[in-house]
C-alpha cells in the first residue's frame, strides 16, 4: 500500500518523512510507570494465533532452576501432556519492548504468554470458562508470580479471550505437540515455516522503519542520537543521491515484521516524535 509522504522543515531546515500509523506498538519499560493497556486501538481479529513448531529449547530461558521472591521454580523439561485449570491475567505497556525470559523482546501485540514453569518455547491452548473462546499462545516467558494466577497473557491474547476488561479469567491451559497439532492441521513443515509470522533476517527483503531524512549528515547524526536511547533495535544512516545533493535518510532496522516496525513507530509518538515509514531492502 502506497501512503502520501508528509515533509516537515525545522529551523534546521531538516526534512522528516512521516506517515500515519494506526496500530500500537513497543514502548520502553520504566520503574515509574503503571503497566497497561495501550492508548490506541487495534483489530485484533487481523491477529492470528501462534502457530505451534517445533523448535530447540531456549538455553536462556530453561535454568534447572530460578528463584524469585524468595520462592523456587524448577523448569519442566517436556510439556507434553500439561492441562492446567486456573486464573489467566496479562501483561502490557510496562513491559513492552522489555526482554522476556527467552531473549525475545516483549510484544503485546503477539500471541504470547508467560509460565513460571513450562518449557521456553513450547505452545498451549487457552479456553476462557466464562466464554467458551479459545487462542493459541508461543510461551516465551516467565510469570506469573502470584499464587492465584497460572498463566500471563500478552495484551493480544488478553483481548482475544476478553479478559482486559476483568483482568483476569478462569481459564483451561492444554500444552501443544507442534507435530502433532501440525499434521491434524494439514501442515507440512515448510509451510509452517512460511506461514510463521515472525520470520527472521535471512527473509528475501528486509524491513525497515524510515524515520527521517535529512539535508546535512550531522543533522542525521544528531536526530539518531536522540533516538536511539528509545530503542533496542539498529539505528542506520543511508546517503542516497538526489541529482546535485544528498539526502541522508534514517532507518531503523532489519525489523523482524512489519508488526514491530509498526510498534516501534508508536514508541516513538509516545515519546513526542514524528514517526515513520515502512520500506523495503
Amino acid at each position: 500500500m502506497l501512503h502520501k509522504l508528509k515533509t516537515y522543515s525545522t529551523f534546521l531546515n531538516v526534512f522528516v518523512v512521516a506517515m500515519t500509523l494506526s496500530y500500537p506498538c513497543y514502548g520502553f519499560w520504566r520503574e515509574d510507570i503503571q503497566d497497561g493497556a495501550p492508548k490506541v486501538q487495534i483489530d485484533f481479529s487481523k491477529i492470528p494465533n501462534a502457530i505451534p513448531k517445533v523448535e530447540t529449547l531456549s538455553k536462556l530461558g530453561n535454568p534447572l532452576f530460578y528463584d524469585v521472591e524468595g520462592h523456587r521454580y524448577y523448569v519442566s523439561k517436556s510439556s507434553h501432556g500439561f492441562h492446567k485449570e486456573g486464573y489467566a491475567s496479562w501483561y502490557g505497556t510496562k513491559f513492552h519492548g522489555r526482554k522476556t525470559s527467552s531473549g525475545e523482546p516483549y510484544n503485546m501485540f503477539a500471541m504470547t504468554a508467560a509460565h513460571r514453569t513450562l518449557p521456553i518455547p513450547c505452545y498451549v491452548r487457552v479456553t476462557n470458562f466464562e466464554n467458551g473462546k479459545q487462542i493459541i499462545v508461543k510461551v516465551n516467558d516467565r510469570g506469573p508470580f502470584h499464587d492465584d494466577r497460572i498463566i500471563d497473557l500478552s495484551y493480544a491474547a488478553a483481548n482475544k479471550l476478553d479478559i482486559l476488561k476483568n483482568g483476569t479469567a478462569y481459564v483451561q491451559v492444554d500444552a501443544i505437540d507442534p507435530q502433532r497439532y501440525n499434521e491434524q492441521q494439514g501442515f507440512t513443515h515448510k509451510q509452517n515455516k512460511r506461514n510463521t509470522p515472525n520470520r527472521p533476517y535471512s527473509q528475501k527483503h528486509l524491513i525497515y522503519l524510515q524515520v527521517g531524512a535529512f539535508e546535512q549528515r550531522f543533522q542525521a547524526k544528531q536526530f539518531a542520537r536522540k533516538i536511539k536511547p528509545l530503542l533496542t533495535e539498529r539505528v542506520n544512516i543511508y546517503e542516497v543521491k538526489l541529482s546535485q545533493r544528498s539526502i541522508y535518510r534514517i532507518k531503523i532496522g532489519p525489523l523482524l515484521d512489519h508488526i514491530e516496525g509498526l510498534a516501534i513507530n508508536q514508541r516513538l509518538k509516545d515519546a513526542g516524535l514524528t514517526g515513520g515509514m515502512l520500506t523495503t531492502s
